[in-house]
């Protein structure tokens, strides 16, 4: 069986996907302030870039740039992760983490590369059938990046024709 091997370059961009250990569960979206304010704390304290990110019922879609010199998205993640299980605690009074033990991780190689998984996060709404449209979906720094006009509102993932 092969051994899984992470990445172990400083101040890379890498792609995620962390997932639920119960893939019917919607917690993440049903208690989407929760997330954000565990991101927000872990990003105050480890600081890193967000790229893009989706967040969908059971799962999330990432692009993070490490600060030079630093290579500890598994120590991002695993804080986020332990923050929102106490915080659903103390919510919920459930008694068991929700996430998946790991999480996928790839590293961003080139710019053809970045883009495809910034197109891949922000249709992957639109490919899980949660809506028609990739604008229709609130959870997403999609919204970010059309009001820093990266994107047009109508993006549809089609390549456009000059």
């Amino acid at each position: 069986m092969p051994r899984y091997i992470r990445s172990k370059r400083f101040g890379g961009t890498f792609f995620f996907t962390v997932t639920l250990r119960d893939r019917r569960s919607s917690v993440l979206v049903d208690h989407i302030d929760l997330l954000r304010d565990c991101v927000r704390h872990v990003k105050s304290k480890r600081p890193f870039d967000i790229i893009a990110w989706v967040v969908l019922p059971d799962h999330i879609h990432a692009i993070w740039r490490l600060p030079e010199g630093d290579n500890a998205f598994s120590i991002r993640w695993q804080l986020i992760k332990m923050l929102f299980t106490k915080k659903l605690k103390e919510r919920m009074h459930d008694k068991e983490s929700v996430w998946q033990g790991r999480f996928w991780e790839h590293e961003i190689k080139s710019d053809d590369d970045l883009r495809n998984h910034i197109h891949y996060c922000y249709l992957n709404p639109v490919k899980h059938g949660y809506v028609l449209s990739t604008r229709d979906w609130p959870y997403s720094s999609f919204h970010r990046d059309v009001k820093l006009g990266l994107f047009d509102i109508h993006w549809n993932g089609l390549l456009e024709v000059p």
